[in-house]
């Protein structure tokens, strides 16, 4: 009898994580890495982190595979909670000049501008903050993401558990000293029921700084008419 994934790559059984399915980037983090299908993050494909709240060092966590993308391709942060931390992204040796940074006014400005950046795919990565989204919006997403090659990860509350989603993968991510608690809750294999723990280097260029997260800044008012657009805080 011929296994699942002889048949067709995006069948596995239920007791195997799926293998040969999606392509995927390696995520940096040993113990992550072997509870993830193809050993890392799947790229043209929804992943969902969930958090009580931003800056808990969901962006550390991702750091590593960030830092494999190609210079050229920028990574795009659509609707973040904060202006990104310069400081921070620099001491990773990730190059701010990739930022694409992107703060919609309205709730679908949002979905559009994503789903365009999916479309598009000159981007490398794609991380989106969406705390209020619909499932329909969700799928609609994820259908743009398979026709790409980029590192999609939509960053939602840890509420968000509660509900359905289209996302092969998705995470709860709780704090922890040093690091996170990861808790897989979806995944294409059988069910992780213990959590993992991942540690996480510091996520600031100097003593002063350390403290905050990459994403620690208000961001700032918008420009009135005749004002230029403030820069990303430094």
């Amino acid at each position: 009898m011929q296994s699942p994934e002889r048949i067709h790559p995006a069948l596995w059984r239920a007791t195997q994580l799926a293998q040969g399915a999606a392509r995927s980037l390696p995520t940096g983090h040993a113990a992550l890495s072997a509870e993830l299908p193809d050993g890392g993050w799947p790229l043209g494909s929804l992943i969902e982190l969930l958090a009580p709240h931003p800056g808990i060092g969901e962006i550390r966590l991702l750091r590593p595979a960030l830092a494999q993308l190609e210079t050229r391709r920028p990574i795009a942060l659509v609707q973040p909670p904060h202006a990104p931390h310069i400081a921070s992204w620099m001491s990773w040796r990730l190059d701010p000049r990739q930022l694409l940074w992107v703060a919609p006014e309205k709730p679908a400005d949002t979905l559009w501008a994503a789903e365009q950046i999916l479309k598009n795919g000159s981007c490398g990565a794609l991380i989106c903050w969406l705390p209020r989204v619909r499932p329909e919006s969700l799928r609609r997403l994820h259908l743009a993401a398979q026709a790409s090659d980029l590192l999609f990860v939509a960053l939602r509350p840890s509420a968000a558990a509660q509900n359905a989603t289209p996302a092969p993968l998705r995470l709860a991510l709780a704090p922890a000293p040093g690091g996170l608690s990861v808790h897989i809750l979806k995944r294409r294999g059988p069910v992780c029921d213990k959590p993992l723990y991942i540690g996480l280097e510091p996520g600031a260029a100097s003593s002063s700084s350390s403290r905050h997260a990459p994403l620690d800044r208000r961001l700032p008012a918008l420009p009135a008419a005749g004002r230029p657009t403030p820069a990303l805080a430094a």
